[in-house]
């Protein structure tokens, strides 16, 4: 009777053992990527994930800033990473870089921009001064 019992409690606890493992193992994610003001986000096709900020995430933001056509541009990455629920403020879940994979250019086209303030088109007979043209 003994033996059937520690064979239960054995398998029970390598079962547990290997589900918290599984837990802790990363995750490929593949998103968008953008560092600003000590705050990080990535955002696939079907999720947005604030990232735990530590030395990975400022060595990714260090190599997507080469390729930000502006300040908040988003740039294409692939990371490994465990996902977690966020203790704190902000998004539901967060990511903690384990791995940088890859950086690549943006594919998409910037958003278009409206100017505020001056408008630029003249008329004939219209003055410019205080204008640099």
């Amino acid at each position: 009777m003994k033996k059937p019992f520690i064979l239960i409690v054995l398998s029970l606890l390598l079962f547990s053992c290997k589900s918290e493992n599984k837990g802790a193992e990363p995750d490929l994610i593949r998103g968008e990527f953008i560092y600003i003001d000590d705050a990080a986000v990535i955002k696939g096709t079907d999720f947005i994930y604030g990232v735990e900020i530590d030395e990975l995430t400022h060595q990714l933001a260090e190599k997507i800033k080469p390729l930000q056509r502006e300040e908040y541009d988003m740039v294409p990455v692939v990371i490994k990473g465990i996902i977690k629920a966020n203790p704190g403020e902000g998004w539901e879940e967060i990511v903690q870089i384990k791995e940088i994979i890859g950086v690549s250019e943006p594919t998409s086209e910037l958003p278009t921009k409206i100017n505020s303030g001056h408008n630029h088109s003249h008329s004939e007979g219209d003055s410019h001064e205080g204008h640099n043209h």
